[in-house]
């Protein structure tokens, strides 16, 4: 298994319950895959580098987690679908970095 870290945009428009409902879509398709949820990291409301679909903040939120790389093919095409999340973008690392992350640092 391959170590990744995720960080999904949300729309800013939605509610806690809505952010809650995909992430946990997001759990269950790891756990039907056979991959691992490690870790999760809140990092809030913040401001855009550049606006997406005309919203200039968005809701991120950090995942570490252990896949293979197939799993993660999957994933892709059943996060493109989703008109909730704005972006997201899995890495590859050698090891997951320890929480609390720097950016959850600055939010304080």
């Amino acid at each position: 298994m391959n170590k990744f870290e995720v960080v999904f945009i949300f729309n800013p428009e939605l509610n806690a319950n809505s952010i809650t409902s995909e992430i946990e879509k997001f759990k269950s398709q790891l756990s039907s895959l056979s991959a691992s949820f490690i870790n999760e990291e809140n990092w809030g409301l913040r401001d855009l580098s550049y606006s997406i679909n005309k919203f200039n903040k968005a809701f991120y939120r950090f995942f570490q987690i252990e896949a293979s790389g197939d799993i993660i093919k999957n994933l892709n095409k059943e996060l493109n679908q989703s008109e909730n999340i704005l972006r997201y973008m899995f890495i590859k690392v050698k090891e997951h970095q320890e929480l609390p992350t720097k950016l959850n640092y600055e939010k304080k």
